[in-house]
């Protein structure tokens, strides 16, 4: 066999290993930011030219998350925050349009002690994509609300409050879980594990709507006129 025919078997066989690793990595890209990122990343390749281009925003998101000085709140911090969205919530009784700017105004407080910028929305939502995808759209729903909030129907409001919720409490745990390793570890040891987290996720958004109607109708309630029967003398 000639030289040159070895020679360029050698390099055609290069090129073709080159091109599966290259094509076995992207896939590999695509996965693992499909994973990470789950809806957002649909939504980014919605929005780009191609999917490359959109792998390419999304690490550069997690290459600018890397660079920031993320920290999880101190136990004081989370029963700080945690009074604060319960007084804010309990404003919606009276003032549901202004409890809606102000939950707003509270989880952009959160995210800057969490170390997360708050210069922009947009920039916001690429920030917190990276470790809080799966809150994303909610954040997105309620603060469209919130933009148009003096216009939005009570009902769109409180959606918005529920939502705003679901982010707050999000953030509010997330890097907590070391704390809480130890001793979740020993009541699964015996037994009294439960899928809380699974049961948490499932039934927050119903029971933020409970507890902001029933402060509505307590707050009705007793607003409304007290009258007693006299026994008819």
């Amino acid at each position: 066999m000639p030289t040159w025919l070895i020679v360029l078997i050698v390099v055609v066989a290069v090129a073709v290993l080159g091109a599966v690793i290259w094509l076995v990595t992207q896939e590999m890209q695509r996965k693992r930011l499909q994973q990470r990122f789950g809806p957002e990343y649909d939504r980014t390749v919605a929005e780009k030219d191609s999917p490359r281009a959109a792998q390419r925003e999304l690490a550069e998101r997690e290459r600018r998350h890397k660079e920031l000085d993320i920290r999880p709140l101190s136990a004081s911090a989370r029963e700080r925050y945690t009074r604060e969205w319960a007084q804010v919530q309990e404003k919606f009784v009276d003032q549901p349009s202004a409890a809606v700017g102000e939950a707003e105004q509270l989880l952009n407080s959160l995210m800057a002690e969490r170390g997360y910028p708050t210069e922009g929305y947009e920039q916001q939502v690429a920030d917190l994509s990276v470790r809080h995808a799966k809150t994303l759209e909610h954040y997105r729903a309620a603060h469209t609300t919130q933009q148009k909030r003096d216009g939005a129907s009570t009902e769109d409001l409180r959606d918005a409050m529920v939502r705003y919720r679901t982010v707050f409490e999000d953030l509010l745990t997330d890097g907590a879980d070391d704390d809480r390793h130890d001793h979740d570890h020993h009541e699964r040891r015996n037994g009294h594990d439960h899928d809380r987290t699974e049961r948490r996720d499932t039934d927050r958004n119903e029971t933020d709507r409970h507890e902001t109607d029933r402060h509505v109708t307590e707050r009705q309630a007793s607003a409304s006129p007290r009258t007693e029967s006299n026994g008819g003398r």
